[in-house]
């Protein structure tokens, strides 16, 4: 069974990346490529479909996943759609407000919808053993993130950071909201006992580094992660395709779903 694809931003970084991989993958049909108007002449590819309007691509190809990475704004629109066209959608967009994401659960209740600020595998792993870290090490040990990013990213920090924080706090059972800090500059005093830090760091080309730090008494566990090159997000996020394509609408998955 083949998994027919709508990519969103074909000619994006991402897009780009995406329609590649998902071209050379049997199992999948890449049904049709939306950018916008003034773009659509750079697709070489005489073949699939190509359109700037995901609503005609969906009206003509309906069952469809599309992959969208683009902005909270447009994912929404995405996922508004899918809801009414019978589409399905997977959404690697980040920097969604808590309001957005009670959006998409709710239009996931009438479409199958996923979901990831990270669509890397090794990062979803990360976040599985985590919590098990935090909970062995204990209260004494400070929690730190980092992340690198290329200069082109709109958010900070990023998708990812966040959820691993996310994912440190509720190892420790409280709301990220109390114990982050964002940034710190001046005189401001010891650092607090339970505060998570998240910094962010901007340059160059760089995909992704995300680093958790354990910083404890009289020694430093760092676990690192490093993003090479886009497919790994790609791969991803065409592997989060298949698995949607057979899903029913009900809640808005993860890929923490997909690799369960």
């Amino acid at each position: 069974m083949h998994t027919p694809l709508i990519i969103l931003g074909a000619k994006g970084r991402m897009g780009s990346t995406i329609t590649t991989l998902a071209l050379a993958d049997p199992a999948l049909e890449v049904k049709a490529l939306i950018e916008r108007e003034e773009k659509l002449k750079e697709i070489e590819l005489s073949q699939p479909f190509k359109t700037s309007s995901l609503e005609e691509a969906l009206q003509k190809f309906p069952g469809s996943v599309v992959i969208d990475f683009t902005t909270p704004k447009v994912s929404l629109d995405t996922a508004r759609l899918c809801a009414n066209l019978q589409g399905k959608a997977v959404i690697g967009t980040t920097g969604f407000s808590p309001e957005e994401i009670s959006i998409l659960k709710d239009l996931a209740q009438k479409t199958p919808l996923l979901l990831a600020p990270n669509m890397s595998v090794g990062i979803n792993v990360l976040l599985k053993i985590l919590p098990q870290l935090v909970t062995l090490l204990g209260e004494q040990y400070d929690l730190e993130i980092s992340e690198i990013h290329h200069k082109f990213k709109k958010d900070a920090p990023s998708g990812t950071a966040l959820k691993l924080a996310e994912c440190l706090a509720a190892a420790r059972k409280v709301e990220l909201k109390e114990v982050a800090r964002y940034c710190r500059e001046g005189i401001i005093g010891q650092r607090p006992a339970g505060e998570i830090g998240l910094q962010t760091l901007r340059g160059g080309d760089v995909v992704g580094d995300h680093t958790v730090y354990f910083f404890g008494p009289g020694e430093r566990i760092e676990v690192t992660h490093r993003a090479h090159s886009r497919e790994t997000f790609a791969q991803g996020a065409l592997r989060a395709a298949k698995w949607l394509y057979t899903k029913p609408a009900g809640k808005l998955y993860s890929m923490a779903d997909v690799l369960s």
